[in-house]
C-alpha cells in the first residue's frame, strides 16, 4: 500500500521535460532490450550544399567585378549593394548606399522582403575586400570570407543576378564612397 502513494508523488513531481522524455520513450523502438528514442533528423543537407556549391563555382567566376565596374553598376536604379556583415560593422563603416542584412538572417521570406524581385542586380562585398581597417573590416581566412557563403546562398534562394567585388582595397581609396559613424567627413 505504501508503494502507490510513492508512485503518485513521483509522477506529480515530474517536470514538463521529464513528461516529454517519457513521451519520446513511448514512441521509441525497442531493439535488443535497449530503448532507442525516435529522432527526427535536422533540416540540414550537406550533400545538397556541396552540389549547390559545385553549381555556383564556375558561375561565380564570371560574376567577379572590379571596383570601377562595381561603382558603375551601383548607379543603376535596379541594383542594390548588399552588406551581410554584422550590424555593428555595417553601422560603423560601409559602402554608401548599401542595404544591410546580416548573413545569419538569410531566409526565403526575409530575402523576399528585402529584395522583392529575384532578377534585381545585387552587388556584394565583405571584410576581405578591405585591407586596412580591422575595426570594421577584420579579415577572415580566405576560404571563409563572407562573400563566398553570401553568393552561394543568394544563388540558392534564386537570386542569380549577383556580382562580387573582386579587389582588396584600402578604405582610403578615393574611388570608394563610404558611409557610417566612422566614415570620413567631407
Amino acid at each position: 500500500m505504501k508503494i502507490l502513494p510513492l508512485a503518485i508523488m513521483a509522477t506529480l513531481t515530474m517536470t514538463p521535460a521529464a513528461f516529454s522524455e517519457k513521451a519520446n520513450l513511448l514512441s521509441a523502438k525497442v531493439q535488443k532490450n535497449i530503448i532507442v528514442p525516435k529522432i527526427e533528423p535536422s533540416k540540414v543537407d550537406y550533400k545538397g550544399f556541396r552540389l549547390l556549391t559545385e553549381e555556383v563555382r564556375d558561375y561565380r567566376k564570371s560574376r567577379m567585378v572590379t571596383l570601377d565596374q562595381f561603382n558603375a553598376m551601383s548607379r543603376d536604379k535596379d541594383t542594390i549593394i548588399l552588406d551581410t556583415r554584422s550590424a555593428s560593422a555595417f553601422k560603423g563603416l560601409h559602402i554608401k548606399g548599401a542595404v544591410h542584412m546580416n548573413f545569419s538572417d538569410f531566409t526565403a521570406s526575409k530575402l523576399a522582403k528585402a529584395i522583392p524581385k529575384k532578377n534585381t542586380r545585387i552587388l556584394i562585398y565583405c571584410n576581405n575586400n578591405f585591407k586596412d581597417n580591422k575595426r570594421f573590416f577584420e579579415q577572415k581566412g580566405m576560404p571563409l570570407a563572407l562573400n563566398i557563403p553570401t553568393f552561394i546562398n543568394l544563388y540558392g534562394y534564386g537570386y542569380k543576378n549577383v556580382y562580387e567585388l573582386s579587389e582588396n582595397l584600402s578604405v582610403k581609396d578615393k574611388r570608394l564612397k563610404l558611409a557610417g559613424t566612422d566614415a570620413p567627413k567631407g
